[in-house]
């Protein structure tokens, strides 16, 4: 998606699993967290302290938790290919830890909007997940996936006079796609599409672009996760 046109919640499982790191052998240390995606991690169009992971670790750390700010690797536009080699560069450059106590990803709408299919975004996002898993030491337990927001309610969409009910049966492909592979490789999935479906229209909601999320909207996001905090 260009530049400028570019949950079922939170199981407490996956959480206590990714906390549990802060009693061995430091109870005091730092969880790492690597965030992995496009323009939704980024937060293309918003301060960094907006986007979704940097006021996800302020959640964990105004409830107690030690977090070091997330590493992102994300870029607008980015589609599953892009994603991975810039994954393959930061690797290449010694950029990336040996392992996170905790990754996201989201990655997939530069794909529906260039028009690529689902067998390839199927192909490549697996891959993509088994990287994830293995970044975060592993533990398919200590990564969380977030679906695909839908753009097709955005004043950028309906301006841009593509058909929007197409939209979104692309992205609920998409993201059926992506649970089930979640699902199989028993990765947390976490479904934000619907509140941007709800929400994201509004002005509020929305980045100046007219397409991108507020850190309102992200706030939103953080909130489905933080509500199943114990």
């Amino acid at each position: 998606m260009p530049r400028n046109a570019e949950m079922s919640p939170w199981p407490e499982a996956l959480l206590a699993s990714i906390l549990a790191v802060t009693t061995m052998p430091n109870a005091h240390a730092s969880l790492t967290y690597l965030a992995l995606g496009d323009s939704y991690t980024i937060g293309e169009g918003v301060p960094a302290h907006e986007r979704w992971p940097m006021q996800y670790v302020a959640a964990l750390r105004k409830s107690g938790e030690h977090i070091a700010d997330p590493q992102i690797i994300a870029r607008t536009g980015w589609t599953t290919d892009e994603l991975s080699a810039a994954i393959d560069t930061a690797k290449a450059h010694g950029e990336l830890h040996a392992g996170y106590d905790l990754v996201t990803l989201s990655i997939g709408v530069n794909n529906q909007y260039r028009g690529r299919d689902i067998a390839n975004y199927r192909k490549e996002f697996s891959a993509l997940l088994e990287r994830a898993i293995a970044l975060a030491r592993g533990r398919h337990d200590h990564v969380l996936v977030l679906s695909i927001p839908d753009w097709g309610v955005t004043p950028f969409a309906r301006s841009s006079g593509r058909d929007r009910a197409q939209i979104a049966r692309e992205l609920d492909a998409f993201n059926a796609a992506a649970e089930q592979i979640c699902t199989a490789h028993d990765v947390a999935w976490m479904d934000i599409t619907p509140l941007t479906r709800e929400a994201g229209a509004e002005p509020a909601m929305l980045a100046d672009d007219g397409l991108h999320p507020s850190g309102a909207m992200y706030a939103r996001w953080v909130e489905l996760i933080t509500d199943t905090l114990p």
